[in-house]
């Protein structure tokens, strides 16, 4: 299915937190966004500041149907006759309604895009048919983990080989005990089906040996119950270098990273 020598997967963000969440993914002339929690106006102007425009994308792939990561797939789609890869279950809920052209599918179903294969894991979240996105050009695998709440053997098994990896890392579990949120959103944030906390991701990394990732991207942090410092506190415990660290911003996500090469 692929050639020997395949582009490179290079991957970006748009922006990176509770306020909304878009990545890009692309693979020579194949362009892929994971969700899209911005305004159309506030997407294009972001990804304009990456050089690429919304014309260019082949497909929005949705992870889930919270707004943070849903909200501006619609517009986004309807405006630019972008299809929309989402599972039954995601679709069920009527959050994406009024998208260009739905391509419906299931949790473990691997697709093909242009010049990119993509894997959706099953992962743990309150949602009602969540998954998380493998991307690979058959040389080279990028992981997408954001939004579960528990790490389970599936996870680690789908995520060991990515070459490099964008995990969340939401909160510091005595920030978000000690915080603003009411009792019951904290319960849902810091239980088995909301967002991993620091050491639930510094766990995960050790268990897929990740000192080898070529590129690791802390995302999804919690502007309110968690800080960069207890982050890079926990990485410290199981990586001896974060020089290829890389912070994922609310505000301006990060610019275009390249997973082949030294």
């Amino acid at each position: 299915m692929f050639e020997a020598k395949n582009p490179a997967v290079q991957f970006a963000s748009l922006g990176s937190g509770s306020k909304g969440n878009a990545t890009l993914v692309r693979c020579g002339d194949t362009l892929l966004m994971i969700d899209c929690g911005f305004s159309l106006r506030e997407t294009v102007r972001r990804m304009a500041r990456l050089r690429v425009e919304p014309r260019q994308i082949d497909a929005i792939l949705v992870t889930h149907e919270h707004s943070d990561h849903c909200s501006g797939v619609a517009a986004l789609s309807r405006n630019y006759q972008i299809p929309v890869y989402l599972t039954h279950g995601t679709f069920s809920t009527g959050r994406c309604d009024g998208i260009h052209a739905q391509r419906l599918f299931n949790c473990e179903d691997t697709l093909v895009i242009g010049n990119l294969s993509v894997k959706a894991v099953t992962v743990p979240h309150d949602a009602v048919e969540p998954c998380q996105y493998r991307i690979s050009n058959g040389e080279h695998a990028l992981g997408i983990l954001t939004d579960l709440g528990s790490i389970t053997p599936h996870v680690i098994d789908s995520f060991r080989d990515c070459h490099s990896l964008l995990l969340e890392f939401n909160h510091d579990l005595a920030m978000l005990l000690d915080g603003p949120y009411p009792p019951q959103l904290k319960r849902r944030v810091g239980g088995d089906w909301g967002h991993l906390n620091n050491e639930q991701a510094a766990e995960l990394l050790r268990q897929i040996d990740g000192a080898r990732l070529r590129h690791l991207v802390v995302a999804h942090i919690s502007e309110k119950n968690n800080s960069r410092a207890l982050a890079e506190r926990a990485l410290r415990s199981v990586l001896d270098t974060l020089d290829r660290v890389i912070f994922a911003e609310q505000s301006g996500g990060f610019d275009w990273l390249d997973l082949g090469g030294a």
